[in-house]
This record gives structure tokens, sequence and C-alpha cells, in this order.
């Protein structure tokens, strides 16, 4: 059986649902289980026909102004971008799982798109949240497990700018991080 490959993901968008939101931007980083960075992916996506951005995120893309421009350089039309994904997904020398925080948000635009625009999932229902498995992973109620409450060195040096394949980065490094914790000797 091949190996599991995670493919931490973050999108950007317009709003909370697909569909009646665009996914704006998304990027891809694949991680082995050492931590290593296999490959990354992203796109820059058009905006759906009759889809609206919803009025909070349109006032939160305000404040952003350095990832709004990131995340409209370039659009591609989602029949182009999302078959370019599903290919490279195909690719991977591995199984593909999907990684997010949270996954319930990224993981159901990503699905909701690939469907839409290619017929087909390549992840199929395998997704990890990692908030989740660090809650499993401390013991820890799922609302008290927030990022500032984690531990230091399950952060590395990466930065947080809202532009989605930093991001992507950023948190497959943090997924990578709390899987060695554990799998440490000793751990919970």
């Amino acid at each position: 059986m091949a190996r599991e490959l995670y493919v931490s993901t973050d999108i950007e968008a317009d709003g909370p649902a697909p569909g009646l939101h665009s996914m704006l931007s998304f990027g891809s980083a694949v991680y082995d289980r050492d931590k290593t960075l296999i490959d990354t992916f992203s796109a820059n996506l058009r905006c759906l026909p009759g889809a609206a951005a919803h009025p909070d995120t349109a006032a939160w893309w305000q404040t952003q102004g350095e990832a709004w421009i990131a995340c409209r350089q370039d659009p591609e039309a989602p029949e182009q971008a999302m078959p370019r994904y599903r290919d490279w997904l195909r690719r991977l020398p591995g199984r593909p799982v999907f990684v997010g925080y949270p996954a319930s948000f990224d993981f159901m635009f990503i699905a909701w798109y690939l469907l839409r625009f290619t017929g087909e999932n390549p992840f199929g229902f395998s997704a990890i949240d990692i908030k989740t498995y660090a809650m499993a992973v401390l013991g820890r109620e799922y609302r008290r497990t927030v990022k500032h409450t984690l531990p230091r060195d399950w952060f590395d040096d990466l930065p947080h700018t809202h532009v989605a394949l930093d991001d992507a980065i950023e948190q497959g490094a943090l997924f990578c991080n709390v899987l060695r914790a554990a799998t440490r000797p000793g751990a919970r």
C-alpha cells in the first residue's frame, strides 16, 4: 500500500459556504511523516457566476490589503485550475490525506470545487483537522485548544499571512510537529 502524504491545504474565500460564495485562492503543501516538504500547489480563482461575497467576509478582506492583492493576481477559471489540481494530487508519490486548520472549512471548499469542476475528489473522505488532533494529543477540550495555548515548540518560524500557500506551509509544519509529539515515547 502506498504511503500517506499529508496535503496541508489553506483556502481563502469571500464567504462561509462554497457555491453561495467563491473560493478566491488555495494552496497545498505536501509533507511526508518526517516533515519533508515534498511539493506545493497554489492557484487564484475567478469568482463563481451568481455567487456573492458575504458582507462580513468582505469587511474582513478590507483589513487584509496585501493578502487581498495576492489572492486576486492572475485568477484562473475554476474549470482550468481544479483539473490541474486533481492531476497534481494524482501524481503525488503516495496517497493524499487532506490536512487543515480548520479542516471543516477548508475541506468543504476543496471537496465542493473538485467535485463541481472535475467530478471527483482524490482525497475521498480522508481529512485531518489539526485542532482536533492537537486536542487529542494534549487531552484538552476542543474549545480550549487554540493556537496561543499550544506548546511553543510545535510552531516553526513561519509566517501566517492569509496568503493561502504561506498558510498551508505553516500549518503543515505545525501538523508534523503535533504528529511527532503524539508518537514520542511517553506521549499521552
